[in-house]
């Protein structure tokens, strides 16, 4: 099936604010707005094409797309798709927001590496008791970061990086150079993590990333290492990770987790080397701005019958 004999003509938005700051849409293309606990308002469900989901708790609302008998593509607010193909099935598109939420996780992961390594989380509880605790910190200047994940996210980590005078190790799923250098293979995770002071994960979730970082390697890190998780809270063995930090031999600073939200009642929350921010990595004032950019280009290519960016699915139509 061709391109054009497949045009979206209908998709769908979250919410009107957004449909609106999207609009006016291209010509030949209809816009309404389907929240997905009723049905598309003023629309037939299986008028449908596409579907632009929302930003958060988008995997909730997974199981309504099954209602768009004639859904051809899906569009995510995120970086990570996964569950959606799953959803909706091999023969829906799937496209991701790779690059709108790059410079605001790169920003976070670098927060929490600072935050981290020179102790503001603990100046931070020490101020809500008026205590002075002078002492001396690790600095991010000569440490030796593996970053594990040499996508979008993680050329702005490394860029990012630079200016801090770090020794810099990157892991991707292959060993490959590329105009930056080498790039180390995930099979080399355990012999490189013997040499890390602070491993950042930025690698997408999929089936061979699940639990990547595992008990193995979370192992083999150095008494003191710093383990960042700004990707998929999976990606990393939550329960080995918990084991390492609240024994005191490993740090965290991690944004993500699995589950989300983490329990109440979880050791983490009392671990006075681990630092939690609740998954708001992407979202930032910078955000709506590039999502809105980005929805107007995939509104534009889909009306001339072009491939959308950020296909990771080409579905029926592109495939």
């Amino acid at each position: 099936m061709s391109p054009s004999a497949a045009a979206i003509k209908t998709i769908t938005f979250p919410d009107r604010d957004l449909l609106e700051a999207v609009g006016p849409l291209p010509a030949g293309i209809r816009g309404a707005v389907w929240d997905f606990a009723a049905a598309p308002d003023g629309l037939d469900v299986a008028d449908v094409d596409g579907v632009v989901l929302p930003y958060l708790n988008a995997g909730a609302v997974l199981g309504a797309l099954s209602r768009a008998g004639n859904l051809k593509f899906v569009q995510a607010q995120t970086t990570g798709v996964d569950g959606i193909r799953e959803a909706v099935g091999d023969g829906v598109a799937i496209a991701s927001a790779a690059g709108v939420h790059a410079a605001s996780t790169a920003e976070l992961a670098v927060g929490l590496v600072l935050a981290s390594l020179r102790g503001i989380d603990t100046a931070v509880r020490d101020q809500l008791e008026g205590r002075w605790r002078h002492e001396r910190r690790a600095s991010l200047a000569d440490r030796r970061v593996l970053l594990v994940g040499v996508g979008g996210i993680g050329a702005e980590i490394a860029k990012r990086l630079l200016p801090f005078e770090v020794e810099l190790t990157r892991v991707g799923t292959q060993a490959r150079d590329d105009d930056e250098g080498h790039v180390h293979g995930a099979d080399e995770l355990v012999q490189l993590a013997g040499a890390t002071d602070v491993m950042i994960v930025i690698t997408p979730l999929t089936d061979a990333t699940r639990g990547l970082i595992n008990a193995e390697v979370l192992a083999a890190l150095p008494d003191g290492a710093l383990v960042v998780n700004v990707a998929r809270g999976a990606v990393v063995d939550s329960d080995a990770l918990t084991a390492e930090v609240v024994s005191g031999r490993l740090k965290c600073a991690i944004d993500v987790f699995d589950p989300e939200p983490i329990p109440a009642d979880h050791p983490l929350w009392k671990a006075e080397n681990a630092l939690i921010t609740p998954h708001v990595g992407g979202d930032t004032s910078a955000f709506e701005p590039r999502i809105v950019r980005l929805l107007q280009r995939q509104l534009e290519a889909l009306s001339n019958g072009n491939e959308p960016q950020n296909l990771v699915h080409p579905g029926r139509i592109w495939g």
